[in-house]
């Protein structure tokens, strides 16, 4: 997985480089695939924001959060981006190869 990671009117520190890249590393576990993630986090006053793009085989997702501080933006926007890609995987997921009863050589 590649990530890019960008302040918006902040520094990136590598506390938070290293936080980011380890909880991004949850979605990886999703896609055999390489992935590239893009993540720019921001600070407007007293409001954290997380924002990513999650460039998938097929599609970009992109998902972004708030909070008080900028760990739980992070720890927000990861759960937002999890849904998504699960969500992603069981669309294209192909519904018409499992086992059912019409398909069964016995009826009974």
């Amino acid at each position: 997985m590649r990530i890019e990671i960008s302040g918006h009117q902040m520094d990136i520190t590598p506390a938070l480089r290293d936080y980011v890249t380890e909880k991004l590393a949850r979605l990886s576990k999703h896609f055999e695939q390489h992935l590239d993630t893009r993540v720019t986090l921001t600070v407007d006053k007293l409001d954290h924001k997380a924002e990513a793009t999650l460039h998938t085989p097929g599609k970009n997702l992109f998902a972004d959060a708030s909070a008080a501080d900028m760990y739980a933006a992070i720890d927000l926007l990861v759960d937002k981006l999890d849904r998504l890609v699960l969500k992603q995987k069981e669309k294209t997921k192909d519904h018409h190869r499992g086992e059912s009863a019409a398909r069964s050589d016995s009826f009974g």
